[in-house]
């Protein structure tokens, strides 16, 4: 479909989708997590707040900053430029070991919920005649998303993954995981062959900046609205309301 055109209708309530346009079946779906598979309950928000006061004596940060769609490198750099300190790589490593071992705290407390479907949405996506590889597309570091994800047992069997540690970018975070997908397969993916599945504009802008096709979930940061004005290719309630094999089965 391309970009250009209106996001297609999806009637949650009839379970019904839009029939498969002809084009290259899906060969990726790419998941962001925050708000997409799991919510957390603010472990995160809560985790980054306590590292600036524990680290640095610096309160209120949970309070004052946007977390939503960003990346976990780019938070800190954005925390210590507004605070006047120091931000070399060195910096940025100390507070974000320090940030994992507070989410990591946080989440055996308060683990949260994994959002609505999306172990049925999976397990239907991975039963599809011709599955397409699943991965992650994500802001948080690496050990942030093995420690949300854990804590839901859906850690693993992940085709690939793009994370914070590879760039502040969440658009060139979509390059890296759509680059190391292709080396998976074996083939070079084009971006229809793609679908990222997330909660907020900026998921919506990663499938943009590689052409891929995008599936907004209003379980998290974004508003239908939101999701539909960034130029989501779909956008429902949440997974319960996807049929797997109507939106990711190859056209006819």
């Amino acid at each position: 479909m391309p970009l250009t055109e209106p996001p297609e209708s999806f009637d949650a309530a009839a379970q019904t989708a839009p029939a498969p346009r002809p084009g290259p079946p899906t060969r990726l779906v790419l998941f962001d997590i925050d708000g997409t598979l799991v919510r957390t309950g603010g472990a995160g928000v809560h985790a980054f707040g306590r590292t600036a006061e524990l680290l640095y004596g610096v309160p209120g940060v949970a309070e004052r900053t946007r977390f939503h769609g960003r990346t976990d490198t780019a938070l800190v750099k954005e925390f210590f430029l507004g605070n006047g300190l120091q931000g070399r790589s060195w910096d940025i490593r100390h507070f974000l070991d320090a940030y994992v071992f507070l989410l990591d705290q946080r989440m055996r407390e308060q683990p949260g919920e994994v959002c609505p479907g999306v172990p049925e949405f999976l397990a239907s996506l991975r039963a599809l005649p011709e599955p397409p590889a699943v991965g992650l597309l994500t802001g948080n570091i690496l050990l942030g998303a093995r420690i949300k994800l854990g804590a839901h047992a859906l850690w693993g069997d992940w085709a690939c993954g793009a994370f914070a540690d590879d760039h502040e970018d969440r658009n060139q975070l979509a390059r890296i995981a759509r680059d190391r997908a292709s080396r998976v397969l074996g083939r070079r993916l084009e971006g229809p062959e793609i679908v990222v599945v997330g909660d907020t504009h900026r998921d919506v802008e990663c499938a943009r900046a590689i052409g891929a096709r995008s599936l907004g979930v209003c379980t998290g940061g974004g508003s239908a609205a939101e999701l539909q004005e960034a130029g989501a290719t779909w956008v429902v309630d949440d997974l319960m309301a996807v049929p797997a094999g109507a939106l990711f089965a190859p056209a006819a």
